[in-house]
């Protein structure tokens, strides 16, 4: 079974906790229901519930090894690669079990595009980075333009246009980053997942990907992993918090920085501990 696009959760889905009640959401894109995720023995993340709305930013938060890298690859089934990891409770793409049988990974990953930590260009050309997963997905468009949109898309078409048959790995470290969203966005998907895209950069790099995840909203859905409270603040609408592996709260971003309805929420956020 491929992914197809429905705007509709299934009939069953449970009722939003309180939390996520406050303030009616957007269409949802992505619903974790009772989400449980293992490795081997371990329980990393711990029956979450969590909506994730169409053409907003989301941010999850917590401290070090609280689950949310693991709960974000969830979502595109990166931690098939990983052995013995294993999924309780469900997860929907636009009303699609992600976990079941019949959802094929490969297509997923198509809808539901990822950034990682640090920058990882192929060892290849401007151009060929961005057009490359196009091509072997059997895109038969206008590729010179495809190339052409993604980086604009990205913010990058300016300062590369000159260079694209130069090598990716010549970039700096944030042009390696925004390339590596450009060649997301190539195949177009629905969904961009970025794991502390900022973490490897420069305060400079940073604040063009926050300018550039701003922009992306208006035509993705991103979901965000930062480590960096301020980072969420600026660039998120929702936050969600994680700690050892539970959701405590999320809510819009505002609220969850400036009025937390719950006493770790806060703790977190002011700095006492993490």
């Amino acid at each position: 079974m491929t992914i197809q696009q429905q705007s509709a959760v299934p009939a069953n889905a449970a009722v939003r906790s309180p939390a996520e009640a406050i303030e009616p959401l957007a269409e949802v894109v992505i619903r974790a229901e009772a989400l449980s995720i293992f490795y081997g023995k371990f329980q990393a993340v711990r029956q979450v519930t969590l909506d994730i709305p169409a053409r907003q930013v989301t941010a999850i938060i917590g401290p070090s090894g609280c689950g949310k890298s693991t709960l974000l690859r969830a979502m595109n089934r990166m931690n098939d690669f990983v052995l013995g990891s294993r999924v309780e409770g469900k997860l929907y793409y636009l009303g699609n079990d992600i976990y079941a049988a019949q959802t094929d990974p490969v297509d997923l990953r198509r809808s539901i595009g990822m950034v990682f930590q640090k920058p990882n260009p192929f060892p290849k050309s401007i151009y060929r980075n961005v057009a490359w997963g196009a091509t072997i997905n059997g895109f038969t468009g206008d590729i010179d333009e495809l190339v052409e949109q993604s980086l604009k898309q990205a913010a990058l078409w300016d300062e590369v246009k000159d260079k694209l048959g130069q090598s990716a790995l010549a970039l700096s470290g944030g042009q390696q980053q925004r390339l590596c969203i450009a060649r997301s966005i190539a195949l177009q998907p629905q969904v961009l997942l970025m794991d502390e895209p900022c973490s490897a950069l420069d305060p400079i790099a940073t604040a063009r990907i926050e300018d550039l995840i701003d922009q992306l909203k208006a035509r993705y859905t991103v979901v965000l992993v930062t480590h960096n409270m301020q980072q969420a603040a600026r660039v998120s609408d929702r936050t969600a918090f994680l700690y050892m592996g539970e959701l405590i709260e999320v809510d819009a971003t505002h609220v969850i920085f400036t009025k937390p309805r719950h006493q770790r929420t806060e703790d977190y956020v002011t700095g006492r501990f993490g």
